[in-house]
This record gives C-alpha cells, sequence and structure tokens, in this order.
C-alpha cells in the first residue's frame, strides 16, 4: 500500500497556524486555540473554521479536532484562572486603589457580582471574543471551586468550538466565509465594551468634577 502525506494546509490564516496544523494536526489545532485563550487578539474566529476544513480534506479526524481543541481552550483558560489565583484579592484590590477614578468598592462590586453571577459569567464567557479569556483572572481571584470552573468552561468551550469548526467542516473550501461574520460579532462586543468603559469613566468625572470643586 502506498501513502502519500497530505498536502499542506492552504489559507490566509497565520503561517504559524498553518504550520502547527500540518506538522501536529489536531493537536496543533489545540495547542492555537491554548495560545489564543492566552493572548486574545489571536485569531479563534480563524483557527477553528480551519481546523474544520481540515478535517472535511481528511488532514484530521474531526472527532480529534473537537477534542483537541476544547482541551486547548480549558488548558488555556484553567493557565489564566491560576494568573488570578495568584494575584489573589488583596494585590488586586491594592492595584485598583492606585488606579485613576476606580474605587474599591468597585472592586467590592464587582466581587458580589461575581459570587453571584460567577457560574454563569464563566459558561457564557466562554462564547464572548475577548472575555472568554479575561473572565478566567477574576474567577482565579474569587477562587471559584476548580471543579466547577472546570466544567463550565469545558461545557462553554465545547459548545464555542463545535459550532465554527462543524461550520469549516460542512463549508469546506468556502471556510473562510465564517471569519467574516465572527469579526464582525467581535467588533461589536468590543465597541460595546470600550463604550461602556468610556461610560463609566464620564460618570465619574461627572460626580467628582462637583465635589472636587466645592473643595477647592
Amino acid at each position: 500500500m502506498i501513502v502519500t502525506a497530505a498536502a499542506p494546509i492552504e489559507s490566509s490564516a497565520p503561517g504559524w497556524i498553518n504550520s502547527l496544523m500540518d506538522t501536529l494536526g489536531a493537536p496543533g489545532a489545540g495547542i492555537a486555540i491554548a495560545l489564543e485563550n492566552l493572548f486574545p487578539p489571536l485569531p479563534s474566529e480563524v483557527i477553528l473554521p480551519l481546523a474544520g476544513f481540515a478535517s472535511s480534506t481528511g488532514q484530521m479526524n474531526l472527532y480529534a479536532a473537537l477534542i483537541w481543541t476544547t482541551i486547548g481552550s480549558v488548558v488555556g483558560a484553567w493557565a489564566l484562572y491560576g494568573v488570578g489565583a495568584a494575584l489573589g484579592r488583596d494585590r488586586t484590590v491594592a492595584i485598583a486603589s492606585k488606579l485613576p477614578l476606580l474605587k474599591v468598592s468597585d472592586i467590592e462590586k464587582t466581587e458580589a457580582w461575581f459570587i453571584k453571577h460567577g457560574p454563569k459569567a464563566v459558561f457564557f464567557g466562554r462564547m464572548i471574543p475577548i472575555f472568554r479569556s479575561l473572565i478566567s483572572v477574576p474567577a482565579g481571584v474569587e477562587r471559584m471551586s476548580l471543579p466547577l470552573f472546570l466544567g463550565l468552561t469545558t461545557l462553554g468551550s465545547a459548545i464555542w468550538n463545535t459550532v465554527f469548526v462543524m461550520a469549516g467542516y460542512l463549508l469546506g473550501e468556502n471556510w473562510e466565509s465564517v471569519t467574516g461574520y465572527v469579526s464582525t460579532y467581535s467588533k461589536l462586543v468590543l465597541v460595546g465594551a470600550a463604550l461602556a468603559v468610556v461610560g463609566f469613566f464620564v460618570v465619574r468625572l461627572l460626580k467628582s468634577g462637583p465635589g472636587s470643586r466645592r473643595r477647592a
């Protein structure tokens, strides 16, 4: 029996992603997703559909792609949870108290909100660009039960990854059309977050302004 090497994956994805998948197959896709969790600007909307496309061509097993990308998501989230746990509440409060326009009470309100809604935030946060990485840090700071954190992260990541891997698998050579929709979704999320941050600081400035003038 003659065995022929699979042709390299060709796409507009960054070269290192192509190299990982060409060399390691499904584990390479998992490594790429783990790195995407640690460095959010990396394009999961490219990695996941590309893994699906590679599966459709037979270059990697579809189930292996789903399993390894989910493992990569969990490993990346676990690492950021560790960062939050190492940072701890006291250091977080100390850092926040030194930032302009932030108050310790803001951290306490955020902490109270996370204690109440943390499980939902971790689960649904896995499906929101950027936040799927960031949400792991407060989970670590608050020392959320690690089995609960890993369970919710695995479930949320499995849903998100499956949707985009399967999209790439079903679309085949047209897999890159997925990235346009996800890119738009990511931009809307970022714009919404930026507006929320700007709104917070504007309100804080307006509240602190009159008080400053009265003290003067």
